[in-house]
């Protein structure tokens, strides 16, 4: 699909003094326009907005059939091919990359004078291989399948610019190459580097006469229009240049994005165009039956006097033709338009913003790529609209709960807007009241906060530089871990950051596992025997992070042991977690979310200590996690005693794991009969299933009979296992598993249900 925008690239134009009609043209240099017609080439000089004005002529050999310019050593850049050069074959075939060699024609380099050190550097390679086939359905006319307006487009990656706009190296390394043609109706854009494929189709609205492409548009003629399209030849050149493209930290609108029409402007009798930096150059001729014919008078014609006389032939330029230049506005000025257009669909919750903002984006990463036509002082301008391209994008996907929204943290870090700033520029409410910033935005607050961001201690570069200078943090005396003056600052102000910090040193192999340990001691000035919370917080950062050399069964035992430690001594940490347990479940797949039925056991206990329930959450989630080995964890539950809530919440939890079903029936039914159908709903399932009348239902029945203060408990128990066993058995069996002395009355609902659900044979 291409969507049509009216926005202006076009600029100011001019008129080409050329004195004959033209046959092919072209430009070159730093601001030449070439153009030849019949035997004569003429040259004239374009400099920005100036008047073109003539340089020089000269005469050639024969009549000029094409027209390219090269610099030495390197719009060749852009070569174009004509229709003639194109054979239509009957099978629409298509090879790419090596696979063009398979097409059966032949291709030889023929020498032209070069000397013998200068014919190594010509090579041949095959890159595309593509033949098309008429629809024999409808009648077609031969015009309307005729290949045309070939190009060979290079984007290099070049040198830095001074301060004045001079470019420091001349080298150019070529970073992207792509490949466009045409048929009259449809164009077809490839990116022919590494592998060929095809980025983009374009569907004129009417039929083409040529076309030419640049970095930054595809500009088409037809008899009567000036076409200009988007491409997308900047947003694959970025990801050839850029590793870190399409992460967390940089992103750029996808190349397969739907091309748009920014414009489509009238112009008549278009016949040929080329490009030539900001210039666009035109050749117009009206048709021959529009123009006037000058006849001699029949009286002339038959005087005696006249019978050698020839006609004359009007002057070719009453012929009705013009060769034209039309300016393009700059990149920056047409990105303020396209943004000013976009503010339409701001306050809709649509695509169109986004593409329309996305375009804008391409725009000036274009401009950008190709330096060497940047004027002095352009570039810094260029810089911003790129930094206000991105925070545009990175609000936009803020408002968006799509698959998309993740896009809101790179483009916000490459606008260089601090969180706060973007906190700022937030509009958190629409005019019926709601938010509308939605996942977008959550996503970068988030992120944002879990990468311990601190604008004044400066987005993880301490990080990075800990790790190259672990001195900063860790020093030697006498064979033993210090901590310096700085880690110890860190503690009390960024512990987050001191965290993340020494995790980066030993995954960067700058300090070993036991060093890590003494050193946290040694900061909070505890002993060997004594856990300081910051240390657990490095621990469970080490489960976050999954080290490769950290062995798993070793962190939990350092991590379970402290947290059964201190449930048993009722101690809460001696500073406030890094983490509580929701974070680690969120962020880390060795914690598992806790079964349901054990927030029932712990809801019957009031604990006061915030903290202290941390701990318990904590220890449950990893019982509850797919890496934790149960049968090593036994053996250090002792001082954890079933006599306490917490006690009886991860011993029934370890006996689960280990499938002792039956024995956790009877501890739930005896300490906490409120968990117990929550228990079975989650426990009870497909092998173990028969537990719920073989087990549960006889142990309430019996429960029942000798009454006490949990009579009404168990009773409960008792309906909800009954409208569960009478869905699962048939009538037969339920009766089997019925208490002979039993309630008629109380047993007969169930009774009857299991009877309607399937008749007794």
């Amino acid at each position: 699909m291409v969507q049509l925008y009216n926005l202006h690239p076009f600029g100011s134009q001019q008129v080409v003094p050329c004195k004959l009609e033209p046959d092919r043209f072209c430009g070159g240099g730093r601001d030449a326009l070439f153009v030849a017609a019949g035997c004569k080439v003429e040259a004239f000089a374009v400099a920005g907005q100036e008047l073109c004005q003539p340089r020089c002529a000269f005469s050639t050999l024969g009549r000029v059939l094409r027209l390219a310019y090269s610099e030495a050593g390197i719009s060749n850049e852009i070569s174009q091919l004509e229709s003639d050069d194109f054979v239509i074959c009957q099978k629409p075939l298509e090879l790419l990359g090596e696979k063009s060699e398979q097409s059966g024609l032949s291709v030889t380099l023929e020498s032209t004078g070069l000397a013998d050190e200068k014919r190594k550097y010509s090579h041949f390679q095959h890159l595309l291989y593509r033949r098309f086939a008429p629809d024999i359905s409808s009648y077609v006319l031969s015009d309307d399948i005729k290949l045309h307006s070939l190009q060979l487009l290079p984007i290099y990656q070049t040198g830095s610019l001074t301060s004045d706009g001079k470019n420091l190296s001349q080298e150019k390394e070529l970073l992207s190459l792509f490949c466009f043609f045409s048929l009259p109706h449809v164009g077809y854009l490839y990116m022919v580097v590494k592998s060929v494929e095809l980025m983009s189709v374009y569907q004129y609205p009417e039929k083409s006469q040529q076309a030419v492409l640049t970095p930054q548009f595809l500009h088409v003629i037809t008899s009567n229009n000036l076409q200009c399209f988007t491409v997308r030849c900047s947003a694959a050149a970025a990801r050839e240049e850029d590793p870190y493209m399409d992460t967390t930290l940089k992103a750029c609108p996808p190349v397969s994005m739907d091309v748009c029409a920014l414009r489509i402007q009238l112009f008549i009798g278009l016949k040929a165009i080329c490009h030539f930096k900001n210039h666009i150059i035109l050749l117009t001729k009206a048709e021959p039956e529009a123009i006037p014919e000058r006849r001699q008078s029949p009286k002339r014609l038959l005087s005696r006097k006249d019978t050698s006389v020839k006609i004359k032939i009007p002057p070719v330029a009453e012929a009705g033709w013009n060769l034209y230049i039309v300016n393009t506005i700059s990149p920056v000025q047409l990105y303020k338009e396209m943004v000013d257009y976009s503010n339409t669909y701001k306050t809709v919750k649509t695509q169109s913003c986004i593409h329309l903002l996305s375009e804008a984006h391409l725009l000036v990463r274009a401009a950008l790529m190709d330096a060497s036509q940047l004027e002095p002082g352009e570039k810094a301008e260029l810089l911003e609209a790129f930094k206000e391209s991105c925070g545009h994008l990175g609000d936009c996907y803020s408002r968006l709960d799509s698959q998309h929204s993740h896009l809101t943290l790179p483009y916000y870090k490459m606008s260089g807007l601090s969180m706060a700033e973007v906190l700022a520029r937030t509009d958190w409410t629409v005019e019926d009241g709601l938010q509308k910033y939605e996942r977008g935005l959550i996503f970068y607050i988030n992120h944002s906060l879990y990468e311990n961001l601190d604008e004044e201690l400066n987005e993880m570069k301490l990080v990075c530089g800990f790790i190259l200078e672990p001195r900063l943090l860790i020093q030697q005396r006498k064979g033993q871990i210090v901590p310096t003056e700085l880690a110890l600052h860190l503690k009390e102000t960024q512990p987050g950051l001191l965290v993340a910090s020494v995790l980066g040193l030993q995954k960067n192999n700058k300090i070993g596992i036991e060093e890590a340990d003494s050193f946290f001691k040694v900061l909070c000035a505890k002993d060997e025997d004594t856990i300081p919370q910051l240390l657990v917080d490095f621990w469970e950062a080490q489960l976050v992070a999954c080290l490769p050399d950290v062995v798993l069964q070793e962190l939990f035992f350092k991590l379970t042991s402290q947290y059964i430690w201190r449930l048993s001594k009722r101690q809460p940490p001696d500073t406030t977690p890094l983490r509580t347990s929701e974070d680690l479940i969120n962020a880390c797949s060795h914690y598992g979310l806790i079964y349901p039925w054990v927030h029932v056991v712990i809801s019957s206990d009031s604990l006061a200590d915030k903290n202290y329930t941390e701990d318990l959450s904590k220890l449950q989630s990893l019982i509850c996690g797919p890496s934790f080995d149960i049968a090593s964890i036994i053996p250090f539950l002792e001082p954890l005693s079933e006599d306490t809530i917490a006690g009886l919440s991860v011993h029934v939890l370890c006996r689960t794991r280990l499938k002792e079903y039956e024995q956790c029936i009877d501890i739930l039914l005896e300490r906490c009969p409120e968990a117990v159908i929550p228990y079975a709903n989650h426990e009870l399932k497909e092998e173990n299933r028969t537990l719920w009348w073989k087990k549960l239902l006889p142990e309430l029945c019996q429960r029942i009979k000798c009454g006490g203060e949990k009579y009404q408990l168990y009773l409960s128990s008792l309906k909800e296992t009954l409208s569960i066993v009478a869905v699962e058995l048939e009538l037969k069996d339920f009766m089997n598993v019925l208490p002979e002395d039993g309630t008629a009355t109380f047993f007969l609902p169930y009774l009857l249900y299991c009877s309607r659900k399937k008749p007794l044979t």
